[in-house]
């Protein structure tokens, strides 16, 4: 039991870490290309607001694949880290990660598609990074059921 609760602890621990790396490094490399300009108060929610509804799409479009990959890489840590390799390490992740998106995504003016596109990759990410590191015993799902 003991062991079990290590490794849950371990698990999230773990995912939670790569999932901070990770948005660090988007963070820096969004920032590297589309720098924050000199004097701008980060807890000035108009100025904020102003220097993102200016963000170049395609940039938008990395960060929104940088995300994906976020999520299925911290998810799949803490889903392979786990006692029995359980879904539940993967999904408390995968829970956290979505729901910081729909904070930022409700504060930030991002344009439409944008919005969409992470609420959808973020999601398949989540489910993706919990299906690639079940444990092998575990049978992969049906997702057609063969006629008896």
């Amino acid at each position: 039991m003991f062991k079990s609760i290590l490794w849950s602890t371990v698990a999230i621990v773990a995912g939670l870490g790569t999932a901070f790396v990770l948005v660090i490094a988007t963070e820096l490399l969004c920032g590297m290309i589309h720098p924050v300009p000199p004097g701008l108060d980060p807890n000035d929610l108009e100025a904020c607001k102003a220097f993102f509804s200016n963000y170049p799409q395609w940039l938008l479009g990395i960060g929104a694949v940088c995300w994906g990959v976020t999520a299925l890489s911290s998810v799949w840590v803490a889903t392979r880290l786990g006692a029995s390799r359980h879904f539940a390490h993967g999904a408390a992740i995968g829970l956290l990660l979505l729901t910081a998106a729909i904070f930022n995504l409700a504060m930030l003016p991002y344009p439409l598609w944008f919005k969409g596109t992470i609420l959808v990759v973020l999601p398949l990410g989540i489910i993706l990074g919990i299906w690639l590191a079940r444990s092998p015993s575990q049978p992969a799902p049906q997702l057609l059921k063969e006629p008896a």
